[in-house]
């Protein structure tokens, strides 16, 4: 059976009016996780903090989801260059998907390309500017860098989004004693 132009704009209309509905409830219950974790304590932070990395990972399509699932796979076991491949396949079919680009700046990171990475990390937050992964993620490259003035306020950006995390309080502590001169 074949359609009239007018009833494909209207399907096609239909789907893109539910892929955006889609998009919205998924900001508008990250936007609650992000307020819960303001509002967490030692008991619940753990629980929340994993909600939203299962938010992070998710983009809206299963094939997209599946590359999220293999590349943090492939970092987990240490397959750094499958995970590369993974994220990258994952940028290219889904510009717009933060995880993305957060898991390709891991595994950039992790094969000493400190200059894709760092690149990655930022369009990471220009995707989802509370991603706290990609804050501290920058931070430790920064640390790498022997830049830690910067990398002290990159964990000081992080620990605005996720006050409870011992890593990030632990790295800000460290480095203010650095900045101030004391050893550590």
């Amino acid at each position: 059976m074949y359609r009239s132009l007018g009833q494909i704009k209207h399907i096609v209309t239909a789907g893109a009016l539910l892929i955006s509905t889609a998009a919205v409830a998924e900001t508008g219950k990250l936007d609650a996780l992000y307020d819960q974790l303001q509002d967490a304590t030692e008991d619940t932070y753990l629980s929340i903090e994993e909600q939203i990395y299962t938010e992070w990972g998710r983009s809206g399509s299963a094939s997209m989801d599946l590359l999220v699932k293999r590349g943090r796979e492939a970092i987990e076991v240490g397959d750094t260059e499958a995970a590369l491949d993974h994220f990258s396949a994952l940028v290219d079919h889904a510009p717009d998907f933060a995880e993305g680009y957060a898991g390709r700046a891991q595994a950039y990171f992790e094969l000493g390309l400190f200059g894709p990475a760092l690149d990655d990390l930022r369009q990471t937050l220009v995707l989802e500017p509370r991603h706290f992964g990609a804050m501290a993620g920058l931070a430790i490259m920064f640390e790498a860098m022997e830049e830690p003035a910067r990398a002290l306020e990159a964990y000081e950006a992080a620990a605005a989004v996720h006050p409870l995390e011992p890593s990030i309080a632990g790295a800000i502590e460290r480095l203010e004693r650095r900045l101030d001169g004391q050893t550590i």
